[in-house]
Protein backbone atom coordinates (compact mmCIF):
# COMPACT_ATOMS: atom_id res chain seq x y z
CA UNK A 1 0.00 0.00 0.00
CA UNK A 2 3.04 2.30 0.52
CA UNK A 3 6.15 2.24 -1.75
CA UNK A 4 9.40 1.49 0.10
CA UNK A 5 12.56 3.56 -0.17
CA UNK A 6 14.35 0.93 -2.23
CA UNK A 7 11.63 1.03 -4.89
CA UNK A 8 11.71 4.80 -4.87
CA UNK A 9 15.47 4.91 -5.37
CA UNK A 10 14.99 2.81 -8.53
CA UNK A 11 12.23 4.99 -9.91
CA UNK A 12 13.20 7.65 -12.44
CA UNK A 13 11.97 11.19 -12.69
CA UNK A 14 8.94 10.17 -14.71
CA UNK A 15 8.01 7.43 -12.21
CA UNK A 16 8.28 9.93 -9.30
CA UNK A 17 5.98 12.38 -11.05
CA UNK A 18 3.38 9.61 -11.61
CA UNK A 19 3.55 8.50 -7.98
CA UNK A 20 3.17 12.09 -6.76
CA UNK A 21 0.02 12.43 -8.85
CA UNK A 22 -1.39 9.22 -7.34
CA UNK A 23 -0.40 10.23 -3.83
CA UNK A 24 -1.94 13.67 -4.10
CA UNK A 25 -5.14 12.23 -5.59
CA UNK A 26 -5.51 9.67 -2.80
CA UNK A 27 -4.52 12.30 -0.24
CA UNK A 28 -7.36 14.47 -1.37
CA UNK A 29 -9.76 11.54 -1.02
CA UNK A 30 -8.43 10.79 2.45
CA UNK A 31 -8.77 14.35 3.56
CA UNK A 32 -12.37 14.49 2.36
CA UNK A 33 -13.06 11.19 4.11
CA UNK A 34 -12.08 12.69 7.46
CA UNK A 35 -13.38 16.15 6.66
CA UNK A 36 -15.94 15.88 9.40
CA UNK A 37 -13.14 15.62 11.97
CA UNK A 38 -10.97 18.51 10.72
CA UNK A 39 -11.71 22.12 11.66
CA UNK A 40 -11.42 24.30 8.57
CA UNK A 41 -11.28 28.10 8.44
CA UNK A 42 -14.15 29.57 6.41
CA UNK A 43 -12.44 32.96 5.99
CA UNK A 44 -10.70 33.90 2.77
CA UNK A 45 -7.25 33.65 4.39
CA UNK A 46 -5.56 30.24 4.22
CA UNK A 47 -5.43 28.51 7.66
CA UNK A 48 -3.40 25.47 8.64
CA UNK A 49 -5.22 22.18 9.11
CA UNK A 50 -5.19 21.17 12.77
CA UNK A 51 -5.67 17.44 12.08
CA UNK A 52 -7.97 14.56 12.99
CA UNK A 53 -9.04 13.11 16.30
CA UNK A 54 -7.97 9.70 17.49
CA UNK A 55 -11.04 7.47 17.34
CA UNK A 56 -12.06 4.30 19.07
CA UNK A 57 -14.67 1.99 17.57
CA UNK A 58 -15.30 -0.68 15.01
CA UNK A 59 -12.81 -0.83 12.16
CA UNK A 60 -13.11 -2.89 9.01
CA UNK A 61 -9.85 -4.06 7.52
CA UNK A 62 -10.33 -4.46 3.78
CA UNK A 63 -8.54 -4.11 0.46
CA UNK A 64 -10.17 -2.17 -2.36
CA UNK A 65 -9.24 -2.81 -5.97
CA UNK A 66 -10.74 -1.86 -9.31
CA UNK A 67 -11.34 -4.17 -12.20
CA UNK A 68 -13.95 -5.37 -14.66
CA UNK A 69 -16.52 -8.11 -14.98
CA UNK A 70 -15.84 -11.25 -16.92
CA UNK A 71 -17.91 -14.28 -17.72
CA UNK A 72 -17.13 -17.16 -15.40
CA UNK A 73 -16.84 -19.54 -18.32
CA UNK A 74 -15.63 -18.16 -21.64
CA UNK A 75 -14.61 -20.02 -24.78
CA UNK A 76 -12.05 -18.20 -26.93
CA UNK A 77 -12.10 -18.87 -30.67
CA UNK A 78 -8.91 -18.19 -32.59
CA UNK A 79 -7.84 -18.45 -36.20
CA UNK A 80 -6.58 -21.94 -37.01
CA UNK A 81 -5.31 -21.10 -40.50
CA UNK A 82 -1.54 -20.91 -40.92
CA UNK A 83 -0.09 -17.50 -41.66
CA UNK A 84 -2.41 -14.57 -42.18
CA UNK A 85 -5.89 -14.72 -43.60
CA UNK A 86 -8.86 -12.44 -44.13
CA UNK A 87 -12.20 -12.52 -42.36
CA UNK A 88 -14.88 -13.02 -45.00
CA UNK A 89 -17.85 -12.79 -42.69
CA UNK A 90 -18.52 -12.64 -38.96
CA UNK A 91 -21.70 -12.41 -36.91
CA UNK A 92 -22.34 -9.01 -35.28
CA UNK A 93 -20.76 -8.33 -31.92
CA UNK A 94 -23.13 -9.23 -29.09
CA UNK A 95 -25.25 -11.59 -31.18
CA UNK A 96 -26.78 -14.61 -29.49
CA UNK A 97 -25.66 -17.90 -31.06
CA UNK A 98 -26.44 -21.55 -30.61
CA UNK A 99 -24.00 -24.44 -30.42
CA UNK A 100 -22.83 -25.39 -33.91
CA UNK A 101 -23.66 -22.04 -35.54
CA UNK A 102 -21.03 -20.60 -37.91
CA UNK A 103 -19.88 -17.42 -36.20
CA UNK A 104 -16.97 -16.52 -38.48
CA UNK A 105 -15.75 -17.57 -41.93
CA UNK A 106 -12.14 -17.05 -42.99
CA UNK A 107 -10.75 -16.93 -46.50
CA UNK A 108 -9.55 -20.41 -47.57
CA UNK A 109 -9.51 -19.97 -51.37
CA UNK A 110 -5.78 -20.48 -51.74
CA UNK A 111 -5.90 -23.61 -49.62
CA UNK A 112 -8.74 -25.05 -51.71
CA UNK A 113 -6.59 -24.69 -54.83
CA UNK A 114 -3.62 -26.23 -53.05
CA UNK A 115 -5.83 -29.10 -51.95
CA UNK A 116 -6.56 -30.02 -55.60
CA UNK A 117 -2.83 -30.06 -56.38
CA UNK A 118 -2.13 -32.04 -53.25
CA UNK A 119 -4.78 -34.62 -54.17
CA UNK A 120 -2.94 -35.23 -57.46
CA UNK A 121 0.35 -35.53 -55.58
CA UNK A 122 -1.20 -38.07 -53.21
CA UNK A 123 -2.44 -40.12 -56.19
CA UNK A 124 1.03 -40.18 -57.73
CA UNK A 125 2.57 -41.16 -54.42
CA UNK A 126 0.02 -43.96 -54.06
CA UNK A 127 0.89 -45.28 -57.54
CA UNK A 128 4.59 -45.16 -56.70
CA UNK A 129 3.91 -47.14 -53.55
CA UNK A 130 2.01 -49.82 -55.49
CA UNK A 131 4.89 -50.10 -57.96
CA UNK A 132 7.44 -50.30 -55.14
CA UNK A 133 5.45 -53.06 -53.46
CA UNK A 134 5.24 -55.10 -56.68
CA UNK A 135 8.96 -54.69 -57.38
CA UNK A 136 9.65 -55.74 -53.82
CA UNK A 137 7.53 -58.87 -54.21
CA UNK A 138 9.18 -59.70 -57.57
CA UNK A 139 12.62 -59.37 -56.04
CA UNK A 140 11.60 -61.54 -53.10
CA UNK A 141 10.44 -64.24 -55.54
CA UNK A 142 13.65 -63.95 -57.57
CA UNK A 143 15.70 -64.17 -54.38
CA UNK A 144 13.87 -67.31 -53.32
CA UNK A 145 14.53 -68.89 -56.73
CA UNK A 146 18.23 -67.99 -56.70
CA UNK A 147 18.74 -69.20 -53.16
CA UNK A 148 16.85 -72.45 -53.82
CA UNK A 149 18.87 -73.08 -56.99
CA UNK A 150 22.13 -72.54 -55.11
CA UNK A 151 20.99 -74.89 -52.38
CA UNK A 152 20.15 -77.54 -54.96
CA UNK A 153 23.62 -77.19 -56.46
CA UNK A 154 25.10 -77.76 -53.01
CA UNK A 155 22.86 -80.78 -52.52
CA UNK A 156 23.85 -82.25 -55.90
CA UNK A 157 27.53 -81.69 -55.14
CA UNK A 158 27.14 -83.49 -51.83
CA UNK A 159 25.39 -86.36 -53.59
CA UNK A 160 28.12 -86.58 -56.26
CA UNK A 161 30.80 -86.75 -53.60
CA UNK A 162 28.87 -89.31 -51.58
CA UNK A 163 28.17 -91.37 -54.70
CA UNK A 164 31.84 -91.33 -55.61
CA UNK A 165 33.04 -92.23 -52.13
CA UNK A 166 30.44 -94.89 -51.50
CA UNK A 167 29.97 -96.33 -55.02
CA UNK A 168 31.89 -95.10 -58.04
CA UNK A 169 35.38 -95.33 -56.54
CA UNK A 170 34.84 -98.91 -55.36
CA UNK A 171 33.19 -99.84 -58.61
CA UNK A 172 36.07 -98.46 -60.67
CA UNK A 173 38.65 -100.20 -58.54
CA UNK A 174 36.68 -103.41 -58.65
CA UNK A 175 36.41 -103.23 -62.43
CA UNK A 176 40.16 -102.66 -62.68
CA UNK A 177 40.83 -105.61 -60.39
CA UNK A 178 38.48 -107.83 -62.38
CA UNK A 179 40.19 -106.74 -65.59
CA UNK A 180 43.52 -107.84 -64.09
CA UNK A 181 42.04 -111.18 -63.04
CA UNK A 182 40.63 -111.76 -66.54
CA UNK A 183 43.92 -110.69 -68.11
CA UNK A 184 45.76 -113.16 -65.86
CA UNK A 185 43.39 -115.97 -66.84
CA UNK A 186 43.75 -115.08 -70.52
CA UNK A 187 47.53 -114.97 -70.17
CA UNK A 188 47.55 -118.32 -68.36
CA UNK A 189 45.32 -119.93 -70.95
CA UNK A 190 47.46 -118.48 -73.78
CA UNK A 191 50.61 -119.89 -72.19
CA UNK A 192 48.91 -123.27 -71.74
CA UNK A 193 47.82 -123.21 -75.39
CA UNK A 194 51.32 -122.20 -76.52
CA UNK A 195 52.86 -125.03 -74.53
CA UNK A 196 50.43 -127.54 -76.10
CA UNK A 197 51.01 -126.07 -79.52
CA UNK A 198 54.77 -126.37 -79.09
CA UNK A 199 54.33 -130.06 -78.22
CA UNK A 200 52.06 -130.60 -81.23
CA UNK A 201 54.43 -128.68 -83.51
CA UNK A 202 57.32 -130.82 -82.28
CA UNK A 203 55.36 -133.91 -83.30
CA UNK A 204 54.49 -132.27 -86.62
CA UNK A 205 50.85 -131.81 -85.97
CA UNK A 206 50.95 -127.97 -86.19
CA UNK A 207 52.41 -125.76 -88.77
CA UNK A 208 54.88 -123.04 -87.96
CA UNK A 209 52.35 -120.31 -88.66
CA UNK A 210 49.87 -121.78 -86.23
CA UNK A 211 52.56 -122.04 -83.60
CA UNK A 212 53.56 -118.44 -84.23
CA UNK A 213 49.93 -117.36 -83.88
CA UNK A 214 49.77 -119.01 -80.47
CA UNK A 215 52.97 -117.21 -79.45
CA UNK A 216 51.50 -113.89 -80.53
CA UNK A 217 48.29 -114.63 -78.63
CA UNK A 218 50.34 -115.38 -75.52
CA UNK A 219 52.28 -112.14 -75.87
CA UNK A 220 49.04 -110.18 -76.36
CA UNK A 221 47.63 -111.72 -73.18
CA UNK A 222 50.75 -110.67 -71.26
CA UNK A 223 50.44 -107.12 -72.61
CA UNK A 224 46.76 -106.95 -71.60
CA UNK A 225 47.69 -108.12 -68.12
CA UNK A 226 50.35 -105.43 -67.83
CA UNK A 227 47.93 -102.79 -69.11
CA UNK A 228 45.24 -103.85 -66.59
CA UNK A 229 47.78 -103.77 -63.79
CA UNK A 230 48.98 -100.26 -64.78
CA UNK A 231 45.33 -99.12 -65.09
CA UNK A 232 44.62 -100.18 -61.53
CA UNK A 233 47.76 -98.44 -60.35
CA UNK A 234 46.74 -95.21 -62.10
CA UNK A 235 43.28 -95.43 -60.59
CA UNK A 236 44.58 -95.91 -57.09
CA UNK A 237 47.38 -93.34 -57.23
CA UNK A 238 46.02 -90.54 -59.43
CA UNK A 239 42.53 -90.77 -60.89
CA UNK A 240 40.58 -91.69 -57.77
CA UNK A 241 42.28 -89.06 -55.51
CA UNK A 242 41.90 -86.45 -58.22
CA UNK A 243 38.25 -87.27 -58.72
CA UNK A 244 37.66 -87.07 -55.00
CA UNK A 245 39.46 -83.73 -54.81
CA UNK A 246 37.44 -82.39 -57.74
CA UNK A 247 34.14 -83.45 -56.14
CA UNK A 248 35.08 -82.01 -52.77
CA UNK A 249 36.17 -78.77 -54.43
CA UNK A 250 32.90 -78.64 -56.37
CA UNK A 251 30.99 -79.09 -53.10
CA UNK A 252 32.93 -76.33 -51.37
CA UNK A 253 32.45 -74.01 -54.35
CA UNK A 254 28.72 -74.80 -54.42
CA UNK A 255 28.49 -73.93 -50.75
CA UNK A 256 30.39 -70.67 -51.27
CA UNK A 257 28.20 -69.86 -54.25
CA UNK A 258 25.10 -70.52 -52.14
CA UNK A 259 26.45 -68.12 -49.53
CA UNK A 260 27.17 -65.49 -52.18
CA UNK A 261 23.71 -65.90 -53.65
CA UNK A 262 22.16 -65.48 -50.20
CA UNK A 263 24.18 -62.32 -49.52
CA UNK A 264 23.40 -60.91 -52.95
CA UNK A 265 19.70 -61.64 -52.44
CA UNK A 266 19.75 -59.80 -49.13
CA UNK A 267 21.63 -56.88 -50.66
CA UNK A 268 19.20 -56.62 -53.55
CA UNK A 269 16.15 -56.84 -51.30
CA UNK A 270 17.53 -54.02 -49.12
CA UNK A 271 17.37 -51.64 -52.06
CA UNK A 272 13.80 -52.59 -52.81
CA UNK A 273 12.86 -52.38 -49.14
CA UNK A 274 14.41 -48.92 -49.01
CA UNK A 275 12.42 -47.89 -52.08
CA UNK A 276 9.29 -49.35 -50.49
CA UNK A 277 9.82 -47.48 -47.22
CA UNK A 278 10.54 -44.27 -49.10
CA UNK A 279 7.35 -44.69 -51.11
CA UNK A 280 5.35 -45.40 -47.94
CA UNK A 281 6.87 -42.39 -46.15
CA UNK A 282 6.24 -40.17 -49.17
CA UNK A 283 2.62 -41.26 -49.36
CA UNK A 284 2.14 -40.76 -45.61
CA UNK A 285 3.71 -37.30 -45.84
CA UNK A 286 1.57 -36.28 -48.79
CA UNK A 287 -1.55 -37.67 -47.09
CA UNK A 288 -0.65 -35.72 -43.95
CA UNK A 289 -0.32 -32.56 -46.03
CA UNK A 290 -3.71 -33.27 -47.58
CA UNK A 291 -5.26 -33.92 -44.16
CA UNK A 292 -3.70 -30.68 -42.89
CA UNK A 293 -5.19 -28.78 -45.79
CA UNK A 294 -8.58 -30.39 -45.14
CA UNK A 295 -8.28 -29.41 -41.49
CA UNK A 296 -7.30 -25.87 -42.42
CA UNK A 297 -10.23 -25.57 -44.81
CA UNK A 298 -12.53 -26.93 -42.13
CA UNK A 299 -11.11 -24.45 -39.60
CA UNK A 300 -11.96 -21.61 -41.96
CA UNK A 301 -15.56 -21.99 -40.76
CA UNK A 302 -15.46 -21.22 -37.04
CA UNK A 303 -18.47 -22.66 -35.21
CA UNK A 304 -19.82 -21.90 -31.78
CA UNK A 305 -18.91 -24.71 -29.36
CA UNK A 306 -21.65 -23.68 -26.94
CA UNK A 307 -24.67 -21.43 -26.55
CA UNK A 308 -23.92 -17.83 -25.67
CA UNK A 309 -23.29 -14.43 -27.20
CA UNK A 310 -20.44 -13.18 -29.35
CA UNK A 311 -17.78 -10.83 -28.01
CA UNK A 312 -15.16 -9.54 -30.45
CA UNK A 313 -11.52 -9.78 -29.35
CA UNK A 314 -9.74 -6.54 -28.46
CA UNK A 315 -6.73 -5.77 -30.62
CA UNK A 316 -3.78 -3.40 -30.34
CA UNK A 317 -4.42 0.23 -31.25
CA UNK A 318 -2.23 -0.01 -34.37
CA UNK A 319 -4.35 -2.85 -35.81
CA UNK A 320 -7.83 -2.55 -37.34
CA UNK A 321 -10.68 -3.88 -35.19
CA UNK A 322 -12.18 -7.31 -35.74
CA UNK A 323 -14.55 -7.01 -38.68
CA UNK A 324 -15.20 -8.42 -42.14
CA UNK A 325 -12.16 -7.74 -44.31
CA UNK A 326 -9.68 -7.54 -41.44
CA UNK A 327 -6.64 -9.79 -41.46
CA UNK A 328 -5.92 -12.14 -38.57
CA UNK A 329 -2.85 -14.19 -37.70
CA UNK A 330 -2.67 -17.86 -36.89
CA UNK A 331 -3.80 -18.54 -33.29
CA UNK A 332 -4.92 -14.93 -32.88
CA UNK A 333 -8.16 -14.67 -30.93
CA UNK A 334 -11.01 -13.57 -33.15
CA UNK A 335 -13.91 -13.67 -30.72
CA UNK A 336 -15.06 -15.29 -27.52
CA UNK A 337 -18.37 -16.76 -26.40
CA UNK A 338 -19.04 -16.16 -22.71
CA UNK A 339 -21.56 -18.31 -20.94
CA UNK A 340 -24.93 -16.79 -20.21
CA UNK A 341 -24.78 -17.65 -16.54
CA UNK A 342 -22.06 -16.99 -13.98
CA UNK A 343 -19.88 -13.90 -13.69
CA UNK A 344 -16.57 -13.07 -12.09
CA UNK A 345 -14.62 -9.91 -11.40
CA UNK A 346 -11.02 -9.63 -12.47
CA UNK A 347 -8.99 -7.12 -10.46
CA UNK A 348 -5.36 -6.05 -10.06
CA UNK A 349 -3.74 -6.04 -6.62
CA UNK A 350 -0.71 -3.96 -5.74
CA UNK A 351 2.16 -5.92 -4.26
CA UNK A 352 1.85 -4.00 -0.97
CA UNK A 353 -1.56 -5.57 -0.18
CA UNK A 354 -0.91 -8.97 -1.70
CA UNK A 355 -0.20 -10.73 1.61
CA UNK A 356 -3.60 -9.64 2.98
CA UNK A 357 -5.60 -11.31 0.24
CA UNK A 358 -6.26 -15.04 0.32
CA UNK A 359 -8.65 -17.26 -1.65
CA UNK A 360 -11.91 -17.78 0.20
CA UNK A 361 -12.26 -14.21 1.54
CA UNK A 362 -15.67 -12.55 1.14
CA UNK A 363 -15.99 -9.53 -1.11
CA UNK A 364 -18.39 -6.70 -1.80
CA UNK A 365 -18.61 -5.76 -5.47
CA UNK A 366 -19.83 -2.38 -6.69
CA UNK A 367 -20.59 -2.23 -10.42
CA UNK A 368 -20.41 1.27 -11.87
CA UNK A 369 -23.34 0.67 -14.20
CA UNK A 370 -25.52 -0.81 -11.45
CA UNK A 371 -25.64 1.90 -8.82
CA UNK A 372 -27.04 0.69 -5.53
CA UNK A 373 -26.83 -3.00 -6.38
CA UNK A 374 -25.60 -5.10 -3.48
CA UNK A 375 -23.41 -7.78 -5.04
CA UNK A 376 -21.36 -10.29 -3.07
CA UNK A 377 -18.49 -12.49 -4.12
CA UNK A 378 -15.52 -14.56 -2.99
CA UNK A 379 -11.82 -14.52 -3.86
CA UNK A 380 -11.04 -17.64 -5.87
CA UNK A 381 -7.62 -16.96 -7.36
CA UNK A 382 -4.53 -14.83 -6.70
CA UNK A 383 -1.69 -14.96 -9.23
CA UNK A 384 1.76 -16.08 -8.11
CA UNK A 385 3.58 -13.76 -10.55
CA UNK A 386 2.98 -10.11 -11.43
CA UNK A 387 1.09 -9.10 -14.52
CA UNK A 388 3.63 -8.66 -17.31
CA UNK A 389 1.43 -6.19 -19.19
CA UNK A 390 1.55 -3.65 -16.40
CA UNK A 391 5.24 -4.28 -15.90
CA UNK A 392 5.82 -3.38 -19.53
CA UNK A 393 3.81 -0.19 -19.18
CA UNK A 394 5.54 0.79 -15.91
CA UNK A 395 8.63 -1.24 -14.94
CA UNK A 396 8.36 -0.01 -11.33
CA UNK A 397 4.74 -1.09 -10.87
CA UNK A 398 3.99 -4.60 -9.61
CA UNK A 399 0.37 -5.69 -9.73
CA UNK A 400 -1.03 -9.21 -9.42
CA UNK A 401 -4.17 -10.54 -11.07
CA UNK A 402 -6.93 -11.82 -8.82
CA UNK A 403 -10.36 -13.28 -9.57
CA UNK A 404 -13.53 -12.94 -7.55
CA UNK A 405 -16.43 -15.31 -8.15
CA UNK A 406 -19.71 -13.40 -7.95
CA UNK A 407 -22.36 -15.25 -5.98
CA UNK A 408 -25.17 -12.70 -6.39
CA UNK A 409 -27.04 -12.98 -9.67
CA UNK A 410 -28.08 -9.72 -11.32
CA UNK A 411 -29.69 -9.46 -14.77
CA UNK A 412 -27.94 -6.17 -15.52
CA UNK A 413 -24.40 -7.49 -15.27
CA UNK A 414 -22.49 -7.69 -18.54
CA UNK A 415 -18.91 -8.72 -19.31
CA UNK A 416 -16.59 -5.76 -19.50
CA UNK A 417 -18.41 -3.56 -16.98
CA UNK A 418 -16.13 -1.63 -14.59
CA UNK A 419 -16.39 -2.49 -10.93
CA UNK A 420 -14.77 -1.89 -7.57
CA UNK A 421 -14.15 -4.83 -5.26
CA UNK A 422 -13.78 -4.50 -1.51
CA UNK A 423 -12.09 -7.61 -0.12
CA UNK A 424 -13.03 -8.12 3.53
CA UNK A 425 -9.94 -9.07 5.52
CA UNK A 426 -11.06 -8.63 9.13
CA UNK A 427 -13.62 -6.73 11.25
CA UNK A 428 -12.21 -5.23 14.48
CA UNK A 429 -14.96 -4.62 17.05
CA UNK A 430 -13.07 -2.03 19.12
CA UNK A 431 -9.92 -0.44 17.74
CA UNK A 432 -8.11 2.81 18.35
CA UNK A 433 -7.48 4.22 14.89
CA UNK A 434 -6.33 7.30 13.01
CA UNK A 435 -6.24 8.31 9.33
CA UNK A 436 -3.32 6.70 7.51
CA UNK A 437 -2.21 10.22 6.42
CA UNK A 438 -1.27 10.98 10.03
CA UNK A 439 1.24 8.11 10.38
CA UNK A 440 4.87 8.78 9.40
CA UNK A 441 8.22 7.08 9.77
CA UNK A 442 11.62 8.52 10.40
CA UNK A 443 14.94 6.97 11.26
CA UNK A 444 13.89 6.33 14.86
CA UNK A 445 10.57 4.61 14.18
CA UNK A 446 6.89 5.14 13.37
CA UNK A 447 5.49 8.42 14.67
CA UNK A 448 2.44 10.66 14.79
CA UNK A 449 2.45 14.39 15.45
CA UNK A 450 -0.05 15.35 18.15
CA UNK A 451 -1.34 18.91 18.36
CA UNK A 452 -1.70 20.07 21.94
CA UNK A 453 -2.26 23.70 22.98
CA UNK A 454 -0.89 25.04 19.70
CA UNK A 455 2.26 22.97 20.06
CA UNK A 456 3.27 19.96 17.98
CA UNK A 457 4.41 16.89 19.92
CA UNK A 458 6.26 14.02 18.29
CA UNK A 459 4.80 10.73 19.49
CA UNK A 460 6.18 7.26 18.72
CA UNK A 461 3.34 4.83 18.01
CA UNK A 462 2.83 1.14 17.32
CA UNK A 463 0.74 0.45 14.22
CA UNK A 464 -1.49 -2.63 14.04
CA UNK A 465 -3.72 -3.49 11.15
CA UNK A 466 -4.83 -0.95 8.57
CA UNK A 467 -6.87 -0.36 5.43
CA UNK A 468 -6.82 2.28 2.72
CA UNK A 469 -8.08 5.07 5.04
CA UNK A 470 -7.47 4.07 8.65
CA UNK A 471 -4.64 2.55 10.68
CA UNK A 472 -5.02 0.82 14.06
CA UNK A 473 -2.83 2.26 16.84
CA UNK A 474 -2.02 -0.26 19.57
CA UNK A 475 0.27 2.03 21.62
CA UNK A 476 1.34 5.66 21.73
CA UNK A 477 -1.97 7.56 21.38
CA UNK A 478 -5.08 8.18 23.48
CA UNK A 479 -8.63 8.46 22.27
CA UNK A 480 -9.62 12.05 21.64
CA UNK A 481 -6.16 13.40 20.89
CA UNK A 482 -5.64 15.32 17.65
CA UNK A 483 -3.05 14.12 15.15
CA UNK A 484 -1.73 16.14 12.25
CA UNK A 485 -2.39 15.00 8.67
CA UNK A 486 0.98 16.31 7.49
CA UNK A 487 4.38 16.45 9.19
CA UNK A 488 5.83 19.67 10.54
CA UNK A 489 8.40 21.66 8.51
CA UNK A 490 11.85 20.10 8.48
CA UNK A 491 10.66 16.51 8.99
CA UNK A 492 12.75 14.05 6.98
CA UNK A 493 10.87 10.78 6.47
CA UNK A 494 12.78 7.55 5.84
CA UNK A 495 12.20 3.85 5.87
CA UNK A 496 14.60 1.05 6.86
CA UNK A 497 15.47 -1.68 4.37
CA UNK A 498 13.35 -4.22 6.25
CA UNK A 499 10.28 -2.01 6.43
CA UNK A 500 7.09 -3.26 4.81
CA UNK A 501 6.14 -0.84 1.98
CA UNK A 502 2.49 -1.51 2.68
CA UNK A 503 2.68 -0.48 6.34
CA UNK A 504 1.48 3.01 7.37
CA UNK A 505 4.45 5.21 8.01
CA UNK A 506 6.35 4.23 4.89
CA UNK A 507 7.96 7.10 3.02
CA UNK A 508 5.35 9.38 1.42
CA UNK A 509 4.99 13.05 0.46
CA UNK A 510 3.99 15.42 3.21
CA UNK A 511 0.32 15.12 3.94
CA UNK A 512 0.02 12.53 1.16
CA UNK A 513 -1.92 9.31 1.10
CA UNK A 514 -0.16 5.98 0.62
CA UNK A 515 -0.09 4.81 -2.95
CA UNK A 516 -1.57 1.47 -3.83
Amino acid sequence: MFPDSHAKRETGARGRISLWVVWLTLAAGGVFAVAGLVPWEKSGAAAPVEGAQVRRGPLRISVTASGSLRAAHTVSLASGIAGRTTILSIVPDGSTVQEGDVVCELDATAMSERRIEQSITVGNADASLVKARQNHRIQESQNRSDVEKARQTVSFAEQDLQMFLEGERGLELEKASQAIDLAKEEAQRAQDRLAWSEKLAAQGFLTTSELEADRIATHRADVDLQRATRELDLLERFRMPRRETELRGALDEARREAERVDLQARARIVDFESDLRAAEATLALEQEKLARLDSQIDKARIRAPRDGFVVYAQRDTDEPPIQAGAEVREREEVLSIPSRSGMKAEVKLHESVLKKVQPGQRCSVKVDALAGADIEGEVTFVAMLPDQTYRWMNPNLRVYRAEVAISTAHPGMRPGMSCAVEILVEDLADALHVPVQSVFRDRRGTVCFVTRGGRIERREVVVGRFNDLWAEITAGLVEGETVRLHPPPGFEPSVPESHDPGEPGAEQPAGGSPSR
